[in-house]
């Protein structure tokens, strides 16, 4: 096991020094820092380094310039040191977002995570993957159709993505696994996990856990001993979408965590495809609904290799929300912000006109008449503060 910025982290054009490795860690376990937040500090300060160090007066001025809380303090370097030697000890390593190991569709998705830790072949997901998904409590006949199409997508050479769940993710990482063929180095699967690289959930999968490690990749933004509780569910669902060209949803009832997970990809602009089921039956409501939507109705594996083959970033599908992401454009330059507003009075504007209801950035672009540079910078120092969180598809809200 490398540290981070050596050995496991070389490659072309990607030299991360251990100093800078250990900082950007540091980074993202520090309180109020999410990924977005985190691209925008690097992006302001040039490097991990001088962020952290700009923490405090950042955090001071999101809540009225320090008036009323403690002052911010990023987490201990100690607890870094600790969490690295726990991923070292099972045999994991990480992965930063610019090294030519991180998956290259995740990298294109805003909310993506700026450290993934890893087990397995990292190259797996430049191979335009494709996701699995569906019910937990699925039926025997969506099961088994789950294993085939996986098996043949993995023959074909195209890894299949999910979430290691019972039902639906545990037949289709199965199937992979025993389809792997020629075409891409013997393809196979990556299972995406919501607790850290040590714990094995749910504990029946735990024996697949480890054959995954081994012949494909297991990936997780959780440090080592983080417990899978249901909230990290969520948030693992947006890294299977992002890393898949597209997302199958086998079988799934309304409101099953499924359909989150092919939002997402709808957001992100890649395909979303379901298997038709029974309207008889609840599980297939989901998949039929999606259908209805926009989603590309699949058979077999046939047609979702015919879908992803010729995926150019311009989904066939339809079933997608329009996007509230704000694009970083000329005009965004968060350097801005000092120079044409004053920090305590955007800060503010911005403050009076965020509710519980989360809200679109560029809305509030909008709405506040700030530059989109000085509403990104203003955001970061609220969000240090504890004043606002944020949400997928680059929306803000008040924290109450």
């Amino acid at each position: 096991m490398s540290e981070p910025g050596e050995g496991a982290q070389s490659g072309a054009g990607f030299n991360l020094t251990r100093e800078e490795g250990l900082a950007r860690i540091r980074l993202i376990r520090s309180p109020n820092i999410g990924p977005v937040t985190f691209g925008q500090l690097l992006r302001r300060f040039g490097d991990a380094r001088r962020a952290l160090d700009a923490l405090p007066d950042l955090a001071a001025r999101g809540d009225g310039r320090g008036k009323g809380r403690m002052p911010y303090r990023a987490i201990d370097p100690g607890v870094v040191e600790a969490e690295i030697k726990a991923v070292r000890a099972a045999g994991a390593r990480y992965i930063f977002h610019d090294s030519p190991d991180y998956p290259p569709l995740l990298r294109q998705v805003d909310s993506a995570p700026p450290v993934l830790i890893a087990r397995g072949r990292a190259d797996l997901s430049r191979a335009a993957p494709v996701a699995m998904v569906g019910a937990r409590n699925a039926s025997a006949g969506a099961m088994r159709l789950a294993r085939e199409i996986a098996g043949a997508l993995a023959e074909a050479g195209f890894p299949v993505v999910s979430g290691l769940a019972v039902g639906i993710d545990a037949a289709a990482h199965q199937g992979a696994l025993a389809g792997r063929g020629e075409t891409y180095g013997s393809a196979s699967t990556i299972a995406v996990i919501g607790g850290g690289i040590d714990m094995a959930y749910p504990p029946e999968n735990a024996t697949l856990q480890e054959r995954i490690a081994a012949e494909g990749l297991l990936l997780t933004e959780a440090p080592p001993g983080v417990a899978p509780i249901p909230s990290r569910f969520s948030t693992r669902n947006r890294i299977i979408a992002g890393i898949a060209a597209g997302t199958v949803v086998v079988e799934a009832a309304f409101k099953s965590g499924s359909l989150i997970t092919a939002r997402l990809a709808g957001e992100y602009g890649r395909e979303v495809m379901a298997v038709p089921g029974s309207p008889l039956d609840p599980r297939s409501h989901g998949c039929n609904e999606m259908i209805r939507e926009g989603a590309i109705l699949i058979q077999r594996a046939e047609d979702i290799i015919e879908l992803v083959s010729r995926f150019d970033g311009v989904p066939m599908s339809h079933f997608r929300e329009e996007g509230h992401a704000l694009s970083d454009g000329p005009d965004d330059d968060i350097h801005a912000q000092e120079a044409d507003e004053g920090s305590a009075d955007a800060n503010d504007r911005i403050a009076a006109l965020l509710g519980l209801a989360p809200v679109g950035v560029d809305e509030i672009v909008r709405q506040s008449g700030l530059s989109a540079g000085g509403v990104q910078m203003a955001l970061i120092e609220l969000e240090l503060a504890g004043v606002i969180q944020r949400h997928a598809g680059g929306r803000v809200s008040r924290i109450l």
